[in-house]
Protein backbone atom coordinates (compact mmCIF):
# COMPACT_ATOMS: atom_id res chain seq x y z
CA UNK A 1 0.00 0.00 0.00
CA UNK A 2 1.24 3.39 -0.90
CA UNK A 3 1.60 6.12 1.65
CA UNK A 4 1.20 9.91 1.65
CA UNK A 5 3.66 11.98 3.18
CA UNK A 6 3.18 15.83 4.07
CA UNK A 7 6.03 17.96 5.22
CA UNK A 8 6.21 21.19 6.89
CA UNK A 9 7.10 24.02 4.90
CA UNK A 10 10.70 24.11 4.35
CA UNK A 11 11.55 20.35 4.96
CA UNK A 12 12.81 18.92 1.65
CA UNK A 13 10.52 16.61 -0.19
CA UNK A 14 13.83 14.24 -0.85
CA UNK A 15 14.83 14.41 2.91
CA UNK A 16 15.58 10.59 4.25
CA UNK A 17 12.86 8.91 6.04
CA UNK A 18 14.56 5.71 7.74
CA UNK A 19 17.31 7.71 8.83
CA UNK A 20 15.30 11.06 9.63
CA UNK A 21 18.20 12.50 11.74
CA UNK A 22 19.63 15.61 12.71
CA UNK A 23 23.07 16.48 12.90
CA UNK A 24 24.52 14.10 14.71
CA UNK A 25 25.96 16.07 18.68
CA UNK A 26 28.67 13.32 19.12
CA UNK A 27 29.33 11.59 22.64
CA UNK A 28 30.90 14.09 24.73
CA UNK A 29 27.21 15.71 25.47
CA UNK A 30 26.87 11.91 27.19
CA UNK A 31 25.19 8.65 25.73
CA UNK A 32 21.47 10.12 24.80
CA UNK A 33 22.07 11.86 21.74
CA UNK A 34 22.17 8.81 19.87
CA UNK A 35 20.86 5.22 18.35
CA UNK A 36 17.50 4.65 19.63
CA UNK A 37 17.68 8.23 21.44
CA UNK A 38 18.81 10.58 18.27
CA UNK A 39 16.41 13.33 17.53
CA UNK A 40 14.85 12.99 14.18
CA UNK A 41 15.11 16.16 11.87
CA UNK A 42 11.77 16.48 10.56
CA UNK A 43 8.09 17.25 11.30
CA UNK A 44 5.77 15.24 9.35
CA UNK A 45 2.06 14.11 8.69
CA UNK A 46 1.87 10.39 7.25
CA UNK A 47 -1.51 8.27 5.92
CA UNK A 48 -2.40 5.37 4.23
CA UNK A 49 0.43 3.55 6.07
CA UNK A 50 1.00 0.05 5.17
CA UNK A 51 -0.48 -2.85 7.30
CA UNK A 52 2.42 -5.90 8.55
CA UNK A 53 -0.46 -7.56 9.81
CA UNK A 54 -4.28 -7.60 10.90
CA UNK A 55 -6.32 -4.39 10.35
CA UNK A 56 -7.14 -1.07 12.49
CA UNK A 57 -10.04 -1.59 14.58
CA UNK A 58 -12.96 0.71 13.78
CA UNK A 59 -13.98 0.85 17.11
CA UNK A 60 -11.10 2.38 17.72
CA UNK A 61 -11.40 6.21 17.30
CA UNK A 62 -9.65 9.11 19.00
CA UNK A 63 -5.67 9.93 19.15
CA UNK A 64 -2.93 8.90 21.17
CA UNK A 65 -0.29 11.85 21.97
CA UNK A 66 3.39 10.33 23.01
CA UNK A 67 5.69 13.48 24.01
CA UNK A 68 9.48 12.98 23.95
CA UNK A 69 12.61 14.98 23.80
CA UNK A 70 14.03 15.92 20.66
CA UNK A 71 16.89 18.25 20.72
CA UNK A 72 16.99 20.52 18.07
CA UNK A 73 20.27 22.24 18.34
CA UNK A 74 23.52 21.08 20.31
CA UNK A 75 23.45 21.29 23.80
CA UNK A 76 25.92 23.19 26.19
CA UNK A 77 27.34 20.46 27.81
CA UNK A 78 26.38 17.27 29.25
CA UNK A 79 22.65 16.04 27.93
CA UNK A 80 19.91 14.51 29.84
CA UNK A 81 16.25 13.30 28.32
CA UNK A 82 14.25 16.10 30.24
CA UNK A 83 16.94 19.08 28.32
CA UNK A 84 15.64 18.21 24.35
CA UNK A 85 12.84 20.32 22.83
CA UNK A 86 9.53 18.25 23.37
CA UNK A 87 7.68 16.90 20.55
CA UNK A 88 4.81 15.28 19.78
CA UNK A 89 4.11 12.06 18.64
CA UNK A 90 0.15 11.61 17.43
CA UNK A 91 -1.90 8.43 16.20
CA UNK A 92 -4.96 9.69 15.17
CA UNK A 93 -7.88 6.95 14.49
CA UNK A 94 -11.29 7.55 12.74
CA UNK A 95 -13.45 4.29 11.21
CA UNK A 96 -10.52 2.19 10.14
CA UNK A 97 -8.13 4.66 8.58
CA UNK A 98 -4.58 6.49 11.06
CA UNK A 99 -3.45 9.48 10.35
CA UNK A 100 0.17 9.80 11.87
CA UNK A 101 1.88 13.07 13.01
CA UNK A 102 4.73 14.47 14.83
CA UNK A 103 5.42 18.19 16.10
CA UNK A 104 7.85 20.05 18.23
CA UNK A 105 6.54 21.67 20.88
CA UNK A 106 7.03 25.62 20.07
CA UNK A 107 8.16 26.83 23.94
CA UNK A 108 9.44 30.10 24.64
CA UNK A 109 12.82 28.73 24.62
CA UNK A 110 12.29 27.16 21.51
CA UNK A 111 10.62 29.60 19.50
CA UNK A 112 14.03 31.79 20.88
CA UNK A 113 16.34 29.05 19.86
CA UNK A 114 14.80 29.02 16.11
CA UNK A 115 15.62 32.53 15.63
CA UNK A 116 19.04 32.24 17.22
CA UNK A 117 19.22 29.08 15.04
CA UNK A 118 21.56 28.02 17.95
CA UNK A 119 21.01 26.57 21.53
CA UNK A 120 20.86 29.46 23.88
CA UNK A 121 20.02 27.19 26.97
CA UNK A 122 21.74 24.64 29.58
CA UNK A 123 20.88 21.02 30.90
CA UNK A 124 20.18 20.35 34.27
CA UNK A 125 23.64 18.38 34.57
CA UNK A 126 24.89 22.03 34.15
CA UNK A 127 22.54 24.76 35.93
CA UNK A 128 19.78 24.60 37.99
CA UNK A 129 16.24 26.42 37.70
CA UNK A 130 16.40 30.01 38.31
CA UNK A 131 19.86 30.83 37.25
CA UNK A 132 20.18 33.83 34.87
CA UNK A 133 23.83 33.05 33.97
CA UNK A 134 23.05 29.43 32.49
CA UNK A 135 19.41 29.60 32.01
CA UNK A 136 17.17 26.15 32.14
CA UNK A 137 14.85 25.85 29.17
CA UNK A 138 11.47 24.59 29.75
CA UNK A 139 11.10 21.88 27.09
CA UNK A 140 7.71 20.54 27.77
CA UNK A 141 8.66 17.29 26.83
CA UNK A 142 7.79 14.83 29.14
CA UNK A 143 3.93 14.17 29.37
CA UNK A 144 0.23 14.79 27.59
CA UNK A 145 -2.79 15.67 29.05
CA UNK A 146 -6.11 15.66 27.51
CA UNK A 147 -8.24 18.78 29.22
CA UNK A 148 -10.73 21.04 28.18
CA UNK A 149 -10.79 20.25 24.19
CA UNK A 150 -6.90 20.67 24.53
CA UNK A 151 -3.33 18.23 25.05
CA UNK A 152 -1.41 20.05 27.33
CA UNK A 153 2.63 19.23 27.55
CA UNK A 154 4.04 19.51 30.68
CA UNK A 155 7.80 19.16 32.08
CA UNK A 156 9.61 17.01 34.68
CA UNK A 157 10.76 20.12 36.79
CA UNK A 158 7.62 22.01 36.52
CA UNK A 159 6.83 24.44 34.02
CA UNK A 160 4.34 25.68 31.85
CA UNK A 161 1.34 23.99 30.45
CA UNK A 162 1.99 24.68 26.48
CA UNK A 163 -1.50 23.80 25.05
CA UNK A 164 -1.38 22.40 21.57
CA UNK A 165 -4.37 21.14 19.26
CA UNK A 166 -4.32 17.73 19.97
CA UNK A 167 -5.40 16.83 16.09
CA UNK A 168 -3.00 19.00 14.08
CA UNK A 169 -0.26 19.47 17.24
CA UNK A 170 -0.02 22.83 16.83
CA UNK A 171 1.26 24.97 19.44
CA UNK A 172 -2.12 27.48 20.66
CA UNK A 173 -0.22 29.32 23.59
CA UNK A 174 -0.03 28.63 27.71
CA UNK A 175 -2.47 27.72 29.64
CA UNK A 176 -4.44 30.21 31.12
CA UNK A 177 -5.60 28.77 34.10
CA UNK A 178 -1.78 27.89 35.42
CA UNK A 179 -0.96 31.07 34.18
CA UNK A 180 -3.21 32.19 36.74
CA UNK A 181 -2.19 30.42 39.65
CA UNK A 182 1.57 32.96 39.08
CA UNK A 183 3.28 29.60 39.13
CA UNK A 184 3.63 26.86 37.41
CA UNK A 185 2.71 22.98 37.02
CA UNK A 186 4.65 19.63 37.39
CA UNK A 187 5.09 17.03 35.03
CA UNK A 188 2.03 15.22 35.68
CA UNK A 189 -1.37 16.28 36.35
CA UNK A 190 -4.69 13.91 36.64
CA UNK A 191 -7.53 14.94 34.90
CA UNK A 192 -11.38 13.42 36.26
CA UNK A 193 -12.78 12.27 33.22
CA UNK A 194 -16.41 12.31 34.75
CA UNK A 195 -16.26 15.72 36.23
CA UNK A 196 -13.45 17.52 33.60
CA UNK A 197 -11.81 19.08 36.36
CA UNK A 198 -7.86 18.75 36.18
CA UNK A 199 -5.64 18.75 39.19
CA UNK A 200 -2.09 19.91 39.64
CA UNK A 201 0.39 20.76 41.73
CA UNK A 202 3.89 22.97 41.48
CA UNK A 203 7.04 22.48 43.94
CA UNK A 204 10.07 25.25 44.40
CA UNK A 205 13.24 25.99 46.02
CA UNK A 206 11.18 28.80 48.79
CA UNK A 207 8.74 28.21 51.30
CA UNK A 208 5.77 26.37 51.64
CA UNK A 209 7.36 24.93 48.85
CA UNK A 210 4.03 23.09 46.78
CA UNK A 211 0.59 24.61 45.62
CA UNK A 212 -2.03 22.45 44.93
CA UNK A 213 -4.95 23.44 42.63
CA UNK A 214 -7.73 22.75 39.78
CA UNK A 215 -8.93 23.97 36.69
CA UNK A 216 -12.26 23.79 35.87
CA UNK A 217 -13.94 21.98 32.69
CA UNK A 218 -13.76 25.31 31.24
CA UNK A 219 -10.07 25.50 31.58
CA UNK A 220 -10.10 28.48 34.20
CA UNK A 221 -8.61 28.57 37.82
CA UNK A 222 -11.23 27.10 40.29
CA UNK A 223 -9.00 26.49 43.34
CA UNK A 224 -5.31 27.02 44.37
CA UNK A 225 -3.77 26.41 47.82
CA UNK A 226 -0.42 26.74 49.52
CA UNK A 227 0.75 23.12 50.66
CA UNK A 228 3.51 23.40 53.40
CA UNK A 229 6.55 21.55 53.04
CA UNK A 230 9.33 21.18 55.74
CA UNK A 231 11.75 22.20 52.78
CA UNK A 232 12.40 21.93 48.76
CA UNK A 233 10.95 18.53 47.25
CA UNK A 234 11.02 17.25 44.20
CA UNK A 235 8.23 14.94 43.84
CA UNK A 236 6.68 13.73 40.59
CA UNK A 237 3.61 12.58 40.58
CA UNK A 238 0.01 12.80 42.57
CA UNK A 239 -2.99 10.81 42.65
CA UNK A 240 -6.84 11.76 42.42
CA UNK A 241 -9.74 9.78 43.80
CA UNK A 242 -13.83 10.98 43.49
CA UNK A 243 -13.52 13.13 46.50
CA UNK A 244 -9.47 13.92 47.32
CA UNK A 245 -6.62 14.11 46.26
CA UNK A 246 -2.68 12.69 46.97
CA UNK A 247 0.34 14.79 46.93
CA UNK A 248 3.86 13.56 47.79
CA UNK A 249 6.82 13.79 49.98
CA UNK A 250 9.50 11.72 49.15
CA UNK A 251 12.42 11.61 50.78
CA UNK A 252 14.88 12.26 46.86
CA UNK A 253 15.36 15.82 46.70
CA UNK A 254 17.86 18.06 46.42
CA UNK A 255 21.70 17.87 47.46
CA UNK A 256 22.08 20.71 50.36
CA UNK A 257 25.41 21.22 49.02
CA UNK A 258 25.00 21.52 45.39
CA UNK A 259 22.10 23.16 45.77
CA UNK A 260 23.92 26.52 47.34
CA UNK A 261 25.93 26.88 44.49
CA UNK A 262 23.08 26.22 42.22
CA UNK A 263 23.52 22.95 40.94
CA UNK A 264 20.67 20.32 40.29
CA UNK A 265 22.34 17.03 42.20
CA UNK A 266 19.43 14.68 44.47
CA UNK A 267 20.30 12.63 47.33
CA UNK A 268 18.24 9.99 48.99
CA UNK A 269 17.67 10.18 52.21
CA UNK A 270 16.92 6.83 53.56
CA UNK A 271 15.65 7.69 57.31
CA UNK A 272 13.04 9.62 56.02
CA UNK A 273 9.75 8.59 55.50
CA UNK A 274 7.59 8.78 52.18
CA UNK A 275 4.89 10.76 53.09
CA UNK A 276 1.57 10.86 51.20
CA UNK A 277 -1.02 13.97 51.57
CA UNK A 278 -4.30 13.25 51.41
CA UNK A 279 -6.64 16.44 51.16
CA UNK A 280 -10.54 16.94 49.94
CA UNK A 281 -10.27 18.09 46.01
CA UNK A 282 -11.11 21.66 47.04
CA UNK A 283 -10.04 21.37 50.04
CA UNK A 284 -8.12 24.18 52.89
CA UNK A 285 -4.84 24.49 53.57
CA UNK A 286 -4.91 22.96 56.67
CA UNK A 287 -7.24 19.97 55.65
CA UNK A 288 -4.71 17.33 54.40
CA UNK A 289 -3.58 14.81 56.37
CA UNK A 290 0.10 13.06 55.88
CA UNK A 291 0.09 9.55 56.59
CA UNK A 292 4.08 7.97 56.49
CA UNK A 293 5.41 4.96 54.73
CA UNK A 294 8.57 3.16 53.92
CA UNK A 295 11.37 5.15 52.33
CA UNK A 296 11.12 4.80 48.70
CA UNK A 297 10.85 6.89 45.44
CA UNK A 298 7.79 6.89 43.52
CA UNK A 299 8.14 8.36 39.50
CA UNK A 300 4.28 7.00 38.49
CA UNK A 301 0.97 6.09 40.52
CA UNK A 302 -0.72 4.42 38.37
CA UNK A 303 -4.43 4.80 39.98
CA UNK A 304 -5.94 5.97 43.18
CA UNK A 305 -9.87 4.93 44.34
CA UNK A 306 -12.00 5.16 47.60
CA UNK A 307 -12.85 2.26 49.62
CA UNK A 308 -14.80 2.81 52.73
CA UNK A 309 -12.86 4.90 55.20
CA UNK A 310 -9.38 4.09 53.08
CA UNK A 311 -8.28 5.78 50.24
CA UNK A 312 -5.72 3.47 48.39
CA UNK A 313 -3.12 4.37 45.49
CA UNK A 314 -1.15 1.81 43.18
CA UNK A 315 1.91 2.65 41.90
CA UNK A 316 5.40 1.92 40.89
CA UNK A 317 7.24 1.78 43.73
CA UNK A 318 11.15 2.46 42.73
CA UNK A 319 13.27 0.05 45.13
CA UNK A 320 16.17 1.78 47.05
CA UNK A 321 19.64 0.03 45.84
CA UNK A 322 20.91 -1.97 48.51
CA UNK A 323 25.09 -2.35 49.55
CA UNK A 324 26.69 -5.70 50.25
CA UNK A 325 25.12 -5.47 53.82
CA UNK A 326 21.68 -5.64 52.56
CA UNK A 327 21.44 -1.87 53.37
CA UNK A 328 19.63 1.28 51.57
CA UNK A 329 22.80 2.80 49.36
CA UNK A 330 21.55 6.11 49.06
CA UNK A 331 23.95 7.02 47.20
CA UNK A 332 23.71 4.61 44.09
CA UNK A 333 19.98 4.82 44.71
CA UNK A 334 19.90 8.89 43.78
CA UNK A 335 22.38 8.01 40.98
CA UNK A 336 20.27 5.50 39.29
CA UNK A 337 16.45 7.58 39.77
CA UNK A 338 18.65 10.30 38.33
CA UNK A 339 19.99 8.47 35.17
CA UNK A 340 16.74 7.15 34.71
CA UNK A 341 17.40 3.60 35.20
CA UNK A 342 14.56 1.70 36.34
CA UNK A 343 14.27 -0.84 39.40
CA UNK A 344 10.21 -0.78 40.30
CA UNK A 345 7.63 -3.25 41.60
CA UNK A 346 3.64 -2.65 41.63
CA UNK A 347 2.89 -1.53 45.24
CA UNK A 348 -0.02 -0.72 47.04
CA UNK A 349 -0.21 2.59 50.33
CA UNK A 350 -3.41 2.64 52.08
CA UNK A 351 -4.54 5.25 54.11
CA UNK A 352 -7.21 4.79 56.41
CA UNK A 353 -8.72 8.83 56.85
CA UNK A 354 -10.93 8.12 59.99
CA UNK A 355 -8.34 5.86 62.21
CA UNK A 356 -4.84 7.46 60.75
CA UNK A 357 -4.05 3.99 60.04
CA UNK A 358 -1.05 2.94 57.01
CA UNK A 359 -1.03 -0.13 55.34
CA UNK A 360 1.16 -0.87 52.22
CA UNK A 361 2.67 -4.09 50.63
CA UNK A 362 4.24 -5.29 47.35
CA UNK A 363 1.90 -6.69 44.78
CA UNK A 364 4.15 -7.90 42.90
CA UNK A 365 7.66 -8.70 43.82
CA UNK A 366 9.18 -9.90 40.54
CA UNK A 367 8.61 -8.10 38.05
CA UNK A 368 10.55 -4.15 36.85
CA UNK A 369 7.87 -2.87 35.72
CA UNK A 370 7.05 0.78 35.00
CA UNK A 371 5.46 3.66 32.87
CA UNK A 372 1.61 2.64 33.61
CA UNK A 373 -1.78 3.29 31.84
CA UNK A 374 -5.24 2.23 32.72
CA UNK A 375 -8.89 3.09 31.73
CA UNK A 376 -8.63 6.67 32.88
CA UNK A 377 -12.19 7.32 32.00
CA UNK A 378 -11.73 6.05 34.82
CA UNK A 379 -9.28 7.56 36.90
CA UNK A 380 -10.01 8.09 40.83
CA UNK A 381 -12.47 5.08 40.31
CA UNK A 382 -11.38 1.92 41.56
CA UNK A 383 -10.12 -0.08 38.62
CA UNK A 384 -8.71 -3.85 38.20
CA UNK A 385 -6.79 -3.52 35.41
CA UNK A 386 -3.11 -1.84 34.63
CA UNK A 387 -1.21 -1.86 31.24
CA UNK A 388 2.69 -1.74 31.81
CA UNK A 389 5.93 -1.66 30.05
CA UNK A 390 8.44 -4.37 31.33
CA UNK A 391 11.61 -2.29 31.95
CA UNK A 392 15.22 -2.99 30.69
CA UNK A 393 17.25 -3.27 34.41
CA UNK A 394 20.35 -2.21 32.27
CA UNK A 395 19.37 0.36 29.05
CA UNK A 396 17.97 3.62 29.85
CA UNK A 397 14.12 4.08 28.87
CA UNK A 398 14.20 0.61 26.97
CA UNK A 399 10.73 -1.21 27.33
CA UNK A 400 11.28 -4.64 26.20
CA UNK A 401 7.06 -5.69 26.27
CA UNK A 402 3.92 -4.97 27.66
CA UNK A 403 2.63 -6.73 30.49
CA UNK A 404 -0.93 -6.31 31.63
CA UNK A 405 -1.56 -6.77 35.42
CA UNK A 406 -4.63 -7.17 37.73
CA UNK A 407 -4.44 -3.72 40.10
CA UNK A 408 -6.19 -5.74 43.56
CA UNK A 409 -3.73 -9.23 43.25
CA UNK A 410 -0.72 -8.35 41.09
CA UNK A 411 -1.20 -10.81 39.67
CA UNK A 412 0.41 -10.80 35.57
CA UNK A 413 -3.20 -11.16 33.22
CA UNK A 414 -0.83 -10.89 29.89
CA UNK A 415 2.38 -10.53 28.51
CA UNK A 416 4.02 -9.62 25.22
CA UNK A 417 7.91 -9.26 24.59
CA UNK A 418 8.62 -10.75 21.07
CA UNK A 419 12.36 -9.39 20.82
CA UNK A 420 12.95 -8.40 24.12
CA UNK A 421 16.78 -8.03 23.08
CA UNK A 422 15.94 -5.66 20.23
CA UNK A 423 12.33 -3.96 20.95
CA UNK A 424 12.10 -0.40 22.81
CA UNK A 425 8.64 0.34 23.21
CA UNK A 426 6.78 3.57 23.72
CA UNK A 427 4.32 4.24 27.43
CA UNK A 428 1.64 2.00 26.34
CA UNK A 429 -1.70 3.71 26.85
CA UNK A 430 -5.06 2.16 27.08
CA UNK A 431 -7.84 3.30 24.39
CA UNK A 432 -11.31 2.55 25.52
CA UNK A 433 -13.40 1.12 22.50
CA UNK A 434 -16.50 2.73 21.17
CA UNK A 435 -19.65 1.29 23.25
CA UNK A 436 -17.34 -0.72 25.65
CA UNK A 437 -18.72 -3.53 27.96
CA UNK A 438 -16.09 -4.22 30.22
CA UNK A 439 -13.16 -1.91 32.15
CA UNK A 440 -10.85 -3.56 29.74
CA UNK A 441 -13.02 -3.40 26.69
CA UNK A 442 -10.73 -1.66 24.56
CA UNK A 443 -6.57 -1.15 22.73
CA UNK A 444 -3.28 -1.03 23.98
CA UNK A 445 -1.47 1.66 21.89
CA UNK A 446 2.76 2.07 21.65
CA UNK A 447 4.87 2.37 19.15
CA UNK A 448 8.07 0.20 18.93
CA UNK A 449 11.54 0.55 17.09
CA UNK A 450 13.28 -2.80 17.07
CA UNK A 451 16.99 -2.59 16.77
CA UNK A 452 17.73 -5.33 14.81
CA UNK A 453 15.18 -5.12 11.99
CA UNK A 454 15.94 -1.53 12.00
CA UNK A 455 12.08 -0.95 11.63
CA UNK A 456 9.30 1.43 13.38
CA UNK A 457 6.07 0.01 14.17
CA UNK A 458 3.09 1.30 15.84
CA UNK A 459 1.46 -1.66 17.60
CA UNK A 460 -2.29 -1.98 18.57
CA UNK A 461 -3.32 -4.51 20.89
CA UNK A 462 -6.60 -6.00 22.08
CA UNK A 463 -6.72 -4.95 25.78
CA UNK A 464 -8.28 -8.37 26.94
CA UNK A 465 -5.97 -10.32 25.06
CA UNK A 466 -2.34 -9.11 25.35
CA UNK A 467 -0.71 -12.43 25.06
CA UNK A 468 -2.03 -12.43 20.97
CA UNK A 469 0.41 -9.60 20.45
CA UNK A 470 -1.03 -7.08 18.14
CA UNK A 471 -3.98 -7.37 15.80
CA UNK A 472 -2.75 -4.59 13.93
CA UNK A 473 1.08 -3.26 13.21
CA UNK A 474 1.39 -0.34 11.08
CA UNK A 475 4.73 0.38 9.86
CA UNK A 476 6.01 3.44 9.92
CA UNK A 477 8.94 4.88 7.44
CA UNK A 478 10.25 7.35 10.03
CA UNK A 479 11.61 6.94 13.23
CA UNK A 480 9.77 7.51 16.75
CA UNK A 481 12.65 8.41 19.14
CA UNK A 482 13.36 7.22 22.74
CA UNK A 483 10.51 9.56 25.39
CA UNK A 484 8.67 9.92 27.59
CA UNK A 485 4.75 9.48 28.84
CA UNK A 486 1.52 9.43 26.35
CA UNK A 487 -2.23 10.01 26.65
CA UNK A 488 -5.06 9.10 24.86
CA UNK A 489 -8.16 11.54 23.83
CA UNK A 490 -11.51 9.73 22.56
CA UNK A 491 -13.21 11.07 19.50
CA UNK A 492 -16.28 11.81 21.75
CA UNK A 493 -13.66 13.95 24.10
CA UNK A 494 -11.98 15.47 20.95
CA UNK A 495 -15.79 16.03 19.52
CA UNK A 496 -16.53 18.14 22.48
CA UNK A 497 -13.86 20.47 21.63
CA UNK A 498 -12.62 23.44 24.18
CA UNK A 499 -15.80 24.00 26.74
CA UNK A 500 -17.28 27.30 26.59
Amino acid sequence: MAFTILLTEGSPMNAPLAADLLTPFGEDHGPHLSGVYAPVGHERELHDLPLLHGSIPKDLNGVYLRAGPNARFEPHGRYHPFDGDGMVHAAHFAQGRLTYRNRWVQTDGWQEENLAQTSTHYGIRETLKGRSDKRLKDTANTDMVGHAGKALALWYMAGDAYELDPVSLQTLGKSQGILATGGKVSAHAKVDEITEELMFFDYGLEAPYMHYGVLGADGKLKHHIPIDLPGPRLPHDMAITEHYTVLHDLPLFHDAEALALGRHKIRFYPDMPARFGVIPRLGARDSIRWFNFSPCYVYHVVNAWEDGDWVEMVGCRYMPALDAQGQIDPQRTARDVAELVMHARLWSWRMNLVTGACEERALDTAHNVEFPSFNAHLTGRKTRYGYFVNHSEVNTLQWAGIRKMDLHSGATLGNWADDPDHSWYSEPWFAQADQPQSEDHGYVIAFQWNTALQRQTLDIFDARDINRGPVAQVALPTRVPVGFHGCWISQERLARGPAA
